[in-house]
């Protein structure tokens, strides 16, 4: 390990860039599904050793000189690791969407990583010796992550901090501080290793004592996680059933010749299958649940779809389902917006009783950004099915259903936000309609599930999921999964959501205290570095 340490900070030019890319390649190895925490354990302290290595420039260049190249590319070697699953879906389409492909990839990873560009060149602006410097670093880290998952709508899939909730036990740690607290802690718990090596005169007790107490810290998370799924009692709710209907739409992808007929006969079917002899089917449901995506054309187009739905549902019942959904027509021309990805509740009569618009729309996914530029170019939208999204005109609230208590329902990628969900207070639980069919046969799907159990966690609310194509399950308000489709199988799954916990540290202080803590760790650096200036002028 001195040998890398020494052979890390001695490197420069293409060499390092190449190295540090490698190193985060490594480092992505610990987002979800894979969760190969030693992975960052091994790459984080490389970082570390290339900075202490890295020319002090003068003017613009110490900021977008060395250290920035450090740290963007071993993002850039990161998020090619974590985000290469996007890349499934450009092979729905072919042809020169497929050849798109790895420049798209390649530049989305880039784009994200200068946000870690940046926050290596600031945190060199202040480097120092010791300690202080891992604590700097895992600041200046922390505050580009939370800026990555907040600014130009946010994007913040396969934040650092997944990598400590690879298990129930370690998930729960983020009901107290969330998934943001755990983006401080594991880079600076990583990088400890760089306190380590290379080599020097003290003894090796004093050397491998932040290792062992990074160790102690994740010990203590498992603690923890331990002490609260076994303390915590959580009790499934007595007022509602739901059946989820996971029943593989592929017509998705064809939104213009989608049989609406043939569609709607076997959604009906499989809503009410038998699953095993003791299987009423609908008798007992109080809400029919189908994901994004499983009605991909208007119901004005096929009248006919409210009026079997409403004879299929039972007198207690009612419908949840993703359906697009055209705004009003206003003025004498009608209205040429492109239409909502919405989530409306059918009644037995037939009615739309409630509806939600996502509100939050995957950026070159859902809408175009830059949409007069790439028009210039003939390109209107790289998703097919539609021509870009509208986003709805409010926030995310609850969805006020039949004789139910009221669930807060995210579309798909709305679940990501942590901290950001909307009307937590008044939700009894947390219902996520979505449609990963574009990712199949990569780890998308897991790892955009994995987020969402961690919103949980967060919450003290269940999370119950009806996805296209899988993954659907259920959990309890502590993440656990109680109920569970295979991906790809097409069924139904009948759940009850728990009662809500009284409430969680993260849900009454959010982000406040990491904030307050990257705050602490930047201003640290700063101390530590004017105090090594003084001792040694440049």
């Amino acid at each position: 390990m001195t040998w890398l340490a020494e052979t890390t900070m001695l490197s420069h030019g293409w060499r390092r860039f190449v190295l540090l890319v490698l190193a985060g390649a490594i480092a992505g190895l610990s987002v979800p599904p894979f969760f190969v925490l030693p992975a960052l354990f091994v790459a984080m302290p490389i970082w570390v050793w290339a900075l202490d290595g890295a020319e002090r420039l003068r003017g613009w260049r110490r900021l977008f000189g060395p250290a920035f190249s450090i740290g963007f590319a071993f993002g850039l070697g990161y998020f090619l690791v974590a985000f290469h699953w996007l890349g499934a879906a450009f092979f729905i389409d072919g042809g020169w969407v497929l050849a798109a492909m790895p420049f798209a990839i390649l530049a989305l990873a880039a784009l994200i990583a200068l946000f870690w560009g940046l926050a290596s060149a600031l945190a060199h602006l202040s480097w120092s010796h010791g300690w202080v410097r891992i604590l700097n670093l895992a600041a200046w880290l922390t505050a580009a992550e939370y800026a990555r998952g907040h600014m130009f709508t946010g994007f913040p899939f396969d934040l650092l901090g997944y990598s400590l909730t690879g298990t129930d036990e370690m998930m729960q740690l983020a009901s107290v501080i969330g998934v943001y607290g755990l983006t401080f802690l594991a880079p600076l718990l990583a990088m400890t290793p760089a306190l380590v090596w290379p080599a020097d005169n003290r003894g090796w007790a004093q050397r491998l004592a932040p290792v062992f107490l990074a160790l102690l810290v994740v010990a203590g998370q498992l603690g923890f996680g331990w002490n609260r799924l076994s303390g915590t009692v959580s009790t499934e709710r007595k007022d509602m059933a739901l059946r989820l209907v996971q029943p593989l739409v592929y017509e998705h992808a064809d939104f213009g010749n989608v049989d609406p007929v043939a569609l709607i006969d076997r959604l009906l079917m499989l809503s009410d299958m038998r699953m095993n002899p003791d299987d009423q089917g609908l008798d007992d449901i109080t809400h029919l649940v189908w994901p994004e995506s499983s009605l991909p054309f208007f119901l004005e187009t096929y009248p006919e779809a409210l009026a079997r739905i409403a004879r299929l549902l039972p007198e207690q019942a009612s419908l949840v389902a993703g359906v697009p959904r055209r705004a009003f027509a206003t003025g004498l021309e009608g209205n040429t917006a492109p239409p909502h990805n919405s989530v409306v509740a059918i009644d037995t009569d037939g009615e739309v009783v409630a509806s939600y618009d996502k509100t939050h729309l995957v950026p070159f996914g859902e809408y175009l950004p830059f949409a007069e530029f790439f028009a210039q170019l003939g390109i209107r939208q790289f998703v097919p099915g539609a021509d870009g999204w509208s986003p709805g005109d409010v926030k995310r609230r609850l969805l006020t259903l039949p004789a139910a208590p009221a669930p807060l329902v995210l579309v798909c990628y709305e679940i990501i936000f942590s901290g950001d969900l909307g009307d937590t207070a008044g939700a009894q639980f947390l219902l996520n309609l979505t449609n990963d069919a574009w990712f199949d046969g990569s780890v998308g799907p897991a790892q955009h599930a994995h987020h969402a159990r961690l919103r949980a966690v967060e919450e003290g609310m269940s999370l119950v999921r009806a996805a296209n194509t899988g993954l659907t399950f259920a959990t309890d308000p502590l993440g656990r999964i109680n109920a569970e489709l295979a991906p790809g199988e097409m069924a139904v799954l009948d759940v009850r959501p728990h009662e809500r916990l009284a409430g969680t540290v993260f849900q009454s202080v959010r982000h406040w205290p990491v904030l307050i803590a990257t705050l602490a760790g930047i201003l640290a650096g700063l101390v530590a570095s004017r105090r090594v200036r003084k001792r040694r002028p440049e």
